[in-house]
């Protein structure tokens, strides 16, 4: 074939930075869904993490994609739909060529893994804007909005998982069909050469301008994202707490933060200070009328983060506190009762211990570490 000695029986396919694309995506895909599927919601950061970095590795391999060497070229597999269909109809009848490189089909799996990859990213972003009120999106996107949001990004990652299971099978087919070890070659770069196989004509990688190109495209996105992260987040908790309850409440627990509960759950809790989970809170009425109107209006009807939407007391269903609601309950599932009992949580009720900005109201999954 063309630029290739007729002699030559192996040839060089995949370059280094492919093979290093390919295996650092699987990992970071495989992290990301691990964290995303079974594990809980202390482990967000590290799911927040491999999903940057798997989008990073994409940025860079369409970058590669224009100026790499022969094979890792779009050019070199994406190809139109006669000759995908073409491709298609020849592999039923089991009459299909050997490509050295990604095959018809193979470009077209190729392509929807990059662009489900980087939707299913941009997905996340919005979840973790309206539910968690972090990243680049938290000024724009109210909390209400968050349901719908994580359901699209489960579908989303559901129809990744199938990409991969379908790109595996590919895989194994065609190793099958055609003797021989893909996935061996993602870690060689090379593949043996045959008879018959459609080759690309050799182009080297022009590396100054990839190292341009990604520097471009990864920096511009950096301040883009630093940029709008830091923007104000509309309807945010109450920063300050009044020094009165502050002083009485922090005397006895934790300070909770007035965005915790709904005005009508703070309104019943002043009304029964004596008998406040088992002890006499009473206080004097001109304080216990400043702590109640304090609490009131700033209470979770005022701000726009989860912790001010999730969190309901109703007596009537057995729910006094936070720690008896479904949310918390669901969120703490798996965690080992050791670690309430432990010196430095002692109780399930005291959320600073885990979540340093619990006093804040904000409770940002980065904030959150396990003593």
């Amino acid at each position: 074939m063309r630029g290739v000695p007729e002699n030559q029986k192996t040839i060089p396919v995949w370059d280094g930075f492919v093979r290093l694309f390919h295996w650092g995506l699987v990992v970071c895909i495989a992290v990301a869904a691990v964290t995303g599927f079974l594990l809980g919601p202390y482990w967000i950061p590290v799911h927040v993490v491999s999903a940057t970095l798997a989008v990073g590795l994409i940025l860079l391999r369409i970058v590669w994609g224009f100026s790499g060497s022969t094979y890792a070229r779009f050019s070199s597999f994406i190809m139109g739909p006669s000759r995908v269909f073409g491709y298609f109809r020849d592999m039923l009848a089991g009459r299909e060529r050997r490509y050295i490189g990604h095959n018809p089909l193979g470009g077209v799996m190729v392509l929807a893994l990059l662009a489900v990859v980087i939707v299913l990213a941009l997905s996340g972003v919005t979840v973790l804007g309206a539910s968690a009120k972090a990243g680049p999106l938290a000024f724009a996107l109210p909390y209400k909005e968050s349901g719908w949001l994580r359901e699209i990004h489960k579908a989303l990652a559901t129809g990744l998982l199938v990409l991969i299971a379908l790109h595996i099978g590919g895989v194994v087919f065609e190793s099958r069909r055609h003797r021989e070890n893909l996935a061996r070659s993602m870690m060689t770069g090379t593949k043996e050469r045959r008879d018959g196989d459609i080759l690309s004509v050799p182009r080297a990688g022009y590396v100054p301008q990839a190292v341009r190109s990604s520097a471009m495209w990864l920096g511009g996105g950096g301040v883009l994202v630093a940029g709008l992260s830091f923007l104000p987040v509309p309807r945010p908790p109450v920063a300050e707490y009044n020094p009165l309850v502050a002083e009485e409440c922090s005397a006895c627990h934790m300070l909770y933060h007035p965005s915790l509960l709904p005005a009508k759950d703070w309104e019943r809790i002043i009304a029964t200070l004596e008998d406040h989970y088992g002890e006499d809170a009473s206080l004097d009425t001109e304080s216990t009328a400043k702590i109640r109107d304090w609490l009131m209006a700033h209470a979770a009807e005022t701000a726009d983060t989860r912790a001010a939407n999730v969190f309901q007391l109703n007596p009537q269903e057995g729910i006094y506190s936070l720690t008896d609601t479904a949310f918390w309950q669901g969120r703490h599932r798996g965690l080992p009762e050791a670690i309430f009992k432990s010196k430095a949580v002692r109780a399930r009720s005291n959320c600073v211990a885990c979540h340093e900005d619990a006093e804040s109201g904000w409770f940002n999954p980065f904030q959150i570490e396990i003593p």
